[in-house]
């Protein structure tokens, strides 16, 4: 995992230089560069390797989609948002290159990104289409926005559904969007059958629900330099989460039900990284 986290990260580095004018190009690649585990991009080029496709193929569009994900890091931390000011225990953009450069880099990452899945992949046009296809309907107002807006709304229990289905909307939209959209592209550059492509769909849908879950459970009981963020932030601000709806001991089980639909689906697969970050997860939540 380690080697794909450092072929990832050469990429990044090297698919982003600091041209004039400077201050967007550095803001950009403050957040994308910042150290983090890469899940997202890893588990593209995982799923493209174990269905029988070729990871140089799947970097340009890993990488897209870690740039798609710092955008909306760097969005979720301004102070009309979330108002984070740490992000991977470093300042948050907005708080190093201003917020005018902040909301500037988000909006350059969402255009670079799919820019860069066109320039740098070497893949037959059709299947180019459909991951900018995958890459815009992910990022947009179906999925990952509307899970921000209905987030925003959602503070101080102002829910227009109830809030199961609000909890659940939110998370779908938010966190699971962009797990979905790193699996399915790598079932689209290997060239899978639609069936198996929904199988790695299903299978990020329910890793996407238990990981925000983790998220949610570790912001109640880790630290500022386990997180790497503020802690408890969410609790304070009267956000909608797993542990302030059901209660802690509640999301527990909650997240251990997800995680073994989880390996039941990866389980027919040979892939020790999916087990890995799966069995990573399980230890710092149950401790198993």
């Amino acid at each position: 995992m380690q080697n794909l986290i450092d072929l990832v990260d050469k990429r990044l580095d090297e698919y982003m230089p600091v041209i004039y004018p400077e201050d967007i190009f550095r803001a950009m690649k403050y957040t994308v560069t910042l150290p983090g585990k890469r899940l997202r991009p890893i588990m593209c080029l995982e799923t493209t390797r174990i269905l029988g496709g070729n990871i140089n193929d799947a970097l340009p569009t890993a990488c897209a989609i870690e740039m798609l994900h710092a955008q909306s890091l760097i969005h979720d931390d301004l102070p009309c948002m979330d108002n984070d000011d740490f992000r991977r225990g470093k300042p948050s953009n907005h708080k190093v290159f201003g917020e005018a450069n902040a909301v500037l880099a988000g909006d350059a990452l969402l255009t670079f990104a799919p820019q860069l899945i066109i320039e740098k992949s070497d893949l037959p046009a059709e299947t180019t289409l459909k991951l900018v296809h995958e890459f815009t309907k992910w990022a947009g107002a179906y999925a990952l926005i509307a899970g921000q807006v209905v987030d925003i709304e959602s503070e101080g229990g102002k829910f227009v559904k109830s809030p199961e289905e609000t909890l659940n909307f939110i998370h779908m939209n938010k966190t699971a969007a962009l797990f979905r959209l790193a699996v399915r592209s790598g079932a689209i550059i290997a060239n899978a059958d639609d069936k198996t492509l929904e199988t790695f769909d299903g299978f990020a849908q329910k890793f996407g629900l238990a990981f925000q879950i983790y998220d949610d459970i570790m912001d109640e009981i880790s630290t500022f330099e386990e997180l790497g963020k503020t802690v408890g932030k969410d609790k304070n601000s009267g956000k909608l989460t797993y542990v302030s709806l059901y209660g802690l001991d509640e999301a527990k089980c909650k997240f251990s039900s997800l995680m073994q639909d989880c390996y039941g689906i990866i389980d027919k697969y040979p892939s020790e990284i999916f087990r890995g970050i799966l069995d990573k997860l399980q230890k710092r939540i149950l401790g198993e």
